[in-house]
C-alpha cells in the first residue's frame, strides 16, 4: 500500500515506515504532521483524486531539522576578469511516515486497466492494390534540401 503525496510543494510516493527529506516544514522535532492532498492511492485497488482524493491523508512525525549538501554556483565570464562564487544548502525536514489514514470514508474513483488498441499508422497500412497508384509525397518547393547550390 502506497499513496501519491503533496508535500510543500513537491510530489512524494510514501509508504508507512518510510523515512523522507522534504522541504523545510514549521514544527519543532517530535511533533506529528498530516498532509491532506493526497493525489493518489493504491490499497487493493487504484484511487486516483480530481485534484485530491477526499477522505484520505498521511501522518508523519518530524525526526529533524538538517540542511543539504552544499552546491557550489560559480560564475565566469571569459576574457573579462569577472569571477563570482557563491553556495546554497537546502534547508530539510527529516519525517517518518506513520499511517495513511481515512480509507473507509469519502468519495473514491477506482480506474480499471483497460487495454488499448495499436494506432493504425501509415507504416502498417495495407499495400496497394495492383491496379491502384501508389501516392508519393511531393517535395517542398520551399525547402533547402531539394535544390542543388
Amino acid at each position: 500500500m502506497f499513496a501519491i503525496v503533496e508535500i510543500a510543494g513537491l510530489q512524494y510516493k510514501v509508504e508507512q515506515d518510510q523515512r523522507l527529506y522534504v522541504n523545510r516544514l514549521q514544527g519543532e522535532r517530535g511533533d506529528k504532521v498530516s498532509f491532506d492532498k493526497v493525489l493518489l492511492t493504491v490499497n487493493e485497488s487504484i484511487t486516483v483524486g480530481a485534484p485530491a482524493v477526499q477522505g484520505i491523508s498521511v501522518s508523519a512525525e518530524i525526526l529533524d531539522h538538517l540542511k543539504a549538501d552544499k552546491v557550489i554556483v560559480f560564475k565566469k565570464k571569459r576574457r573579462k576578469g569577472y569571477k563570482v562564487k557563491n553556495g546554497h544548502r537546502q534547508p530539510l525536514t527529516q519525517i517518518l511516515i506513520t499511517g495513511i489514514t481515512g480509507f473507509e470514508g469519502g468519495t473514491k474513483k477506482t480506474v480499471k486497466k483497460v487495454e488499448r488498441k495499436p494506432k493504425s499508422d501509415a507504416k502498417f497500412a495495407t499495400p496497394p492494390k495492383s491496379g491502384e497508384k501508389k501516392e508519393t509525397p511531393k517535395a517542398n518547393p520551399n525547402s533547402d534540401h531539394n535544390t542543388l547550390k
